[in-house]
């Protein structure tokens, strides 16, 4: 047989934002069977009892992937067709000990970047993506530089990397910004502890957004990094806490960041003007007197929330002083408490717009994005279709009130196929098709057509 590639291209096309749902729809779920973690004997046998931690997301030669974290290592998953997903590589840590809480990564251009928490023996691991779907290269791992870090963030544009917590060359807590210029072979700019302990941070063209646990928060000019500059803080606002995590809008006008303390609301910011940082409204799970948010990411003015015990929580903050709850799904099915279990990362950011979730005693849940649409909004596609290239199929993510009608037509106009559904979430077989230029339509908006490159 041929083999089959298909380039998309696409067209512009309105914008939407979810309505109130109830629950998810979800596409996959993974737990270790005993096969995967096969180093540890008690995989969760630790003070939090986790055998999982982080999730990270990426696409890499046409595919989408997942990255989950566990005691032992690194585990990627291709989640490009989330009902069939499938185990690609797991990477043993230089740490297997189920003492490992914490892993956290991110990537940049082709690359894995993952460290750990608690062990003096774990190191910074640079992972080769490039062959993907069929295997992985550890180009780089020693603790020559890092030895210990809690979170990690990359701001691309500038190849450098953030460093939160852990030790590097020897020095405990700092933050520490990491050259990436040449991506095997990190460089240490500078260790920055202005602001005391920084336990995690969101960084956009040089502009840093420091969650500084008891400290606050505050958002930092990395540009010259020899000279940091303050632009503002936060160290007082509504039930202040242990500032964890936090994430800012497409926009640059809204900051949410989450205080990892039970009971305690998360708080959606104004920092427009980074010199006056406005609290505008709180939001929390509150499914119980324990309920406590972890880790947030937003898309599209959707927030999207690990919440522990409660599972994943998203509101949409298109009116960021009146959140408003749009879908939930508890990934943890026992009881609350007032320890730290359940979901730990959301990734919302594939291109399919699925979500990934991981629990730390359930493993990956892989979930369709919320399908109830009402409001335009300007930034958000109607219409996905994924992957790209692709050889066998399309999966089209459909933004809408169904049912959804699809017509593929060849360059002449005729009809070559058609494809209706109730599920906003569709597979089409592009077997049948002969290599050509074809269009594609749907009943969703009067856009025009979108070109298909089958080669």
């Amino acid at each position: 047989m041929t083999k089959k590639n298909l380039l998309l291209i696409f067209f512009t096309f309105n914008i939407l934002t979810f309505s109130q749902q109830n629950t998810l729809d979800l596409l996959y779920q993974w737990t270790d069977d005993g096969s995967v973690l096969t180093a540890q004997t008690n995989p969760g046998d630790n003070w939090v009892g986790n055998i999982y931690n982080e999730i990270w997301g990426f696409t890499q030669n046409g595919h989408e992937f997942a990255v989950i974290g566990s005691t032992q290592g690194t585990h990627i998953f291709d989640v490009t067709d989330p009902t069939e997903s499938y185990l690609v590589a797991s990477i043993d840590g230089a740490s297997t000990s189920s003492q490992v809480v914490h892993r956290d990564f991110h990537t940049f251009n082709g690359y894995l970047y993952a460290v750990a928490d608690e062990m003096e023996s774990s190191t910074l691991q640079i992972i080769d993506l490039s062959n993907l779907p069929n295997s992985v290269n550890v180009v780089y791992d020693t603790n020559d530089m890092i030895t210990r870090s809690h979170n990690i963030f990359i701001d691309e544009d500038n190849a450098i990397m953030y460093s939160c917590g852990g030790k590097l060359n020897g020095s405990s807590n700092y933050l520490s910004l990491i050259s990436l210029q040449d991506p095997e072979n990190p460089i240490l700019l500078t260790q920055y502890d202005t602001h005391g302990y920084i336990h995690d941070i969101y960084v956009k063209d040089n502009i840093g957004y420091l969650n500084a646990a008891n400290n606050g928060m505050h958002i930092v000019d990395f540009s010259d990094f020899n000279n940091p500059q303050t632009l503002g803080s936060l160290t007082e606002y509504p039930q202040k806490g242990y500032n964890h995590s936090g994430w800012l809008s497409e926009d640059g006008n809204t900051y949410v960041f989450a205080d990892e303390n039970h009971g305690y609301q998360m708080k959606i910011c104004d920092v427009s003007n980074p010199s006056e940082i406005n609290v505008l409204s709180t939001v929390l799970s509150d499914v119980d007197i324990n309920s406590i948010p972890h880790n947030l990411i937003i898309k599209n003015n959707l927030l999207y929330v690990s919440h522990y015990y409660d599972g994943l929580w998203i509101w949409d903050i298109s009116n960021p002083e009146n959140p408003t709850y749009v879908a939930s799904y508890d990934t943890y099915p026992l009881s609350n408490g007032n320890s730290y279990k359940g979901a730990w990362g959301v990734y919302p950011l594939l291109p399919s717009g699925n979500i990934l979730v991981s629990d730390m005693q359930y493993g990956l849940f892989v979930f369709a994005p919320p399908s109830d649409y009402s409001n335009l909004s300007e930034e958000d596609p109607q219409i996905v279709v994924f992957p790209n290239p692709t050889k066998d199929k399309i999966n089209i993510t459909l933004k809408g009130k169904g049912p959804y009608k699809i017509k593929i037509m060849d360059v002449y106009g005729k009809l070559i196929k058609t494809h209706a559904s109730l599920e906003n979430n569709i597979k089409i077989s592009l077997e049948s098709l002969s290599n050509g230029i074809y269009f594609l339509s749907t009943n969703c908006s009067d856009n025009e057509l979108q070109m298909i490159v089958k080669n």
